[in-house]
């Protein structure tokens, strides 16, 4: 299980691929990305709705249509696409759900979790969706099993 909600972590998994997509100059229709990010169509239309809706990614209908990022989409901090699926709450939130956690009234996890939390927050926050996918392209990272 990952930090994220399967909502998130299919989100992200899109995403990139369709920034590897347009990066290979072509745009890439749903049937694809949800072969190769392994999830369930429906659920993934949702994700590309919202996504589409928060201005993270672009879509075109018709045959040479499909989804696509621009250059201003790269430049977006991969919390933009957290933000939009999970909402604020991973970057600010208590590792236990608890309402009442706060500096002055800490749950037993408030202090480990800070430190987490801040890591995660500078990555999320300092990482741009197209320095990821630099990282992929170079074959640095992986996104899919070889």
């Amino acid at each position: 299980m990952g930090v994220f909600s399967k909502s998130c972590e299919y989100a992200m998994r899109a995403v990139f691929y369709i920034a590897r997509s347009t990066h290979e100059g072509r745009k890439v229709g749903i049937k694809e990305i949800a072969e190769n990010i392994k999830s369930p169509e429906p659920f993934l239309a949702k994700i590309l709705q919202k996504l589409s809706k928060e201005g993270i990614v672009f879509s075109i209908k018709g045959p040479n249509g499909g989804f696509y990022l621009t250059e201003e989409n790269l430049q977006r901090p991969i919390a933009d696409i957290v933000i939009s699926m999970d909402g604020q709450e991973i970057l600010t939130g208590c590792a236990l759900g608890l309402d009442y956690c706060s500096e002055n009234n800490p749950c037993p996890l408030h202090n480990e979790f800070k430190s987490i939390r801040n890591n995660l927050n500078k990555m999320l926050i300092n990482t741009s969706i197209g320095q990821f996918n630099e990282e992929l392209i170079k074959g640095d990272l992986r996104l899919f099993k070889e």
